[in-house]
């Protein structure tokens, strides 16, 4: 990599930058932009730029180009990672990636225009990602990066970040109407004016959906965008207000033996009043400056959310009469600030990029666990009100200590306060702190031939639930419980490599293995995630975008990940609910006259669903595709089809115990899963205006 100097540092960017990245950056094959380029088919911008094998970014147009059937379906553009949903369509994504089941989002960080999406010390689980407020046409492009080896990215980031950004213009305006099988409705309208000396942007969308369940879902959701953003060359900044609500009927995950039976149907339900009701409203803002002195970030933001889920996972093991639904509350409101600044000196003659920054974060909470029946309340389980706070501080440089060698260094430490009032166990109630600093270092040789070589190295770490710190009496059982420890660290080792001797392609490799000093696991008959043992996985990631004509562009990637337990127990080694192996293909063609299309091909393979891997998932693949008609240069019409295979596979599975009618007091251990979605097709208009 050549030297850089402090003119073209700004021009440029840097990969340090991305931490907290405005939303009116381009990233260019992975790159960070300060002004948007065109990305050619053969370019070869992230040889010498990246850090890592494992970093990247998916680009607005392959965005696009995909057939989602829920707008968290997006984050599968990135390699190796799945998303699913084991419930009611308004709840949080199931994660999968890197040998982790990350439940709702225990250790893969997501964030949208620099907001942390997921949810510390949530009502249903630590690290809840809910990402149904996404306007997926608002999306500038995604940026990824996996492995704790960032300075940047803090709590649930031990498998990888992943980051969104909204656009701070349209080209056009746009208005999109959607109808399909399964009561599915979709309306958007957004556009942008430039309003002063700015711009003005607004995004407003309504939908409803019923799915094939014999309950219907009767989903129906609210989704509103307001930005106004200022760019002046040196200074840009936006300020972003978000508002989103939904309702929706659940189809929890049901019993293998309650289907062979009949007692259940496939699409059924057993108790249908599940469900749940959320809303989330958010304002923001974003500043960026560009001087002699470097590049300064500035995001802040403040955001109130609400979720009332109602959950029935064991149906009627605990209250054979009223059964045992469940219902989980969270309010809370987040609010947050980081700030970053990036500059370039000379140490000894070598141009040496620096990049300092905080990050405040304080989350006033209450949340609680209620014993319900149809949704109406018998009795509250526990009640507790958290405020919870957190400072991060990191600092990382990249030296170019010859042509062919740099590397990054850097360090985070995080500082952590919880105070926990609990209202029906006063002995449940205290306040605990934790800190814990974490090095990462990244080496880069080459490039040879197009090709460059990684060695990563870092530590990292996820938080555990306020409560769980200050808890010493079990709220349903009355058991003295030992409270876990604040924050849990993590620590990575990688190797890899990335190659574009190919013109148009661009590969990559990556060996990794990371520790866990303590497992989050989600216990299927207590709806909730907990502490649990030290684990260690060890894989292996390939992946490759390929552009071999400016009409045809080929994704592919493949993973495989080896999960246990790295201490002894009888029970077994196995993590249930790991990801072993999971594959994706999407191929996409445009630019060949008025027609244009898409499809996506996903594996995602077995799982041990139990310590001694005696139970296990099944494969599933599934195969969405969309074909397109222009029928002018501002009006298209799309045929989507999801589940083109029509598999009977289950989108995800679990083994614990239950109880149906007539079967002995104690329950009955069993496979319970969820079905994937029949096949259904939806027709959509879009016109720009």
């Amino acid at each position: 990599m050549p030297k850089t100097t402090k003119k073209e540092f700004i021009a440029s960017g840097s990969t340090v930058l991305l931490s907290l990245g405005m939303a009116t950056i381009v990233h260019a094959a992975g790159v960070p932009t300060l002004n948007e380029v065109v990305v050619k088919a053969n370019s070869k911008e992230l040889i010498g730029t990246a850090n890592s094998a494992n970093e990247g970014t998916v680009l607005k147009r392959q965005l696009d180009a995909r057939t989602v059937y829920r707008p968290g379906e997006l984050l599968e553009s990135v390699p190796g990672l799945i998303v699913t949903q084991h419930s009611g369509e308004g709840k949080a994504n199931q994660y999968f990636l890197r040998g982790f089941n990350l439940d709702h989002g225990t250790d893969v960080r997501i964030s949208v225009d620099g907001m942390l999406v997921n949810q510390r010390s949530h009502g249903h689980g630590q690290g809840w990602a809910d990402t149904n407020f996404i306007i997926p046409e608002l999306i500038g492009g995604l940026q990824y990066m996996k492995g704790p080896y960032y300075a940047s990215q803090g709590d649930f980031s031990s498998a990888g970040a992943v980051s969104l950004n909204y656009l701070d213009k349209l080209p056009q305006g746009i208005a999109t109407y959607g109808l399909g099988q399964q009561g599915f409705m979709r309306g958007l309208v957004a556009k942008s004016h430039e309003v002063g000396a700015g711009n003005l942007l607004y995004a407003f969308e309504l939908l409803t959906k019923d799915g094939p369940w014999v309950k219907h879902e009767d989903y129906k959701k609210f989704n509103g965008v307001l930005r106004y953003s200022q760019d002046n060359g040196s200074t840009k900044f936006n300020i972003t207000a978000m508002g989103y609500g939904a309702k929706w009927n659940a189809t929890d995950q049901i019993p293998q033996r309650g289907v062979e039976s009949s007692y259940v149907p496939r699409l059924g339900s057993i108790d249908p009043s599940s469900g749940g009701e959320t809303h989330r409203f958010s304002l923001s803002g974003a500043l960026q400056h560009a001087s002699r002195f470097g590049m300064t970030h500035i995001n802040l933001y403040t955001l109130h959310s609400n979720l009332a889920l109602f959950s029935n996972f064991t149906y009627f093991l605990d209250d054979p009469i009223n059964r045992d639904q469940f219902s989980q509350v969270d309010k809370r409101f987040q609010s947050a600030m980081n700030v970053s600044h990036s500059w370039i000196n000379k140490v000894a003659g070598l141009d040496v990029e620096n990049t300092v920054g905080v990050q405040f974060q304080n989350d006033v909470i209450d949340n609680g666990l209620l014993s319900t029946k149809e949704r109406r309340t018998l009795s509250t389980t526990r009640s507790d009100h958290i405020n919870q706070n957190s400072v991060g501080l990191f600092y990382q440089n990249s030296i170019q200590w010859l042509e062919k060698l740099r590397t990054v260094a850097g360090v985070r430490s995080d500082y952590y306060w919880f105070d926990v009032t609990s209202h029906l166990n006063k002995e449940n109630s205290g306040n605990s702190y934790d800190s814990m600093t974490n090095p990462k270092l990244a080496v880069i040789l080459g490039p040879w031939v197009q090709t460059e070589f990684y060695f990563n190295y870092g530590s990292g770490f996820h938080s555990n639930d306020a409560r769980g710190t200050t808890t010493k009496v079990d709220p349903k059982t009355g058991d003295s419980i030992n409270p876990v420890h604040p924050l849990v660290r993590s620590t990575g080792y990688e190797v890899g490599l990335r190659s574009a001797i190919i013109p148009g392609l661009q590969a990559s490799f990556a060996l990794f293995r990371l520790d866990m000093a303590s497992e989050l696991l989600f216990v299927g008959d207590a709806g909730t995630t907990v502490a649990s043992r030290p684990s260690q996985r060890e894989g292996f990631e390939v992946s490759a975008f390929y552009m071999p004509k400016d009409w045809l562009t080929i994704d592919v990637d493949y993973a495989l990940a080896l999960a246990r337990f790295s201490d002894f127990d009888p029970a077994g080694n196995h993590i249930p609910g790991a990801i072993n192996g999971v594959g994706k293909l999407a191929v996409s063609v445009d630019n060949i006259g008025r027609l244009f299309g898409s499809m996506q091909v996903r594996y995602f393979g077995k799982r041990a669903l139990i310590e001694d891997n005696s139970v296990q998932s099944d494969n599933t693949v599934t195969l969405n595709g969309q074909i397109g008609y222009k029928i002018s240069n501002n009006v298209r019409v799309m045929l989507q089809g999801f589940n083109l295979l029509n598999t009977h596979a289950h989108a995800i599975d679990y083994f614990y115990t239950s109880r149906l009618p007539g079967e002995p007091a104690g329950g009955v251990a069993d496979k319970h899963f969820h079905p994937i979605e029949t096949r259904s097709f939806r027709v959509n208009i879009v016109a720009n205006f």
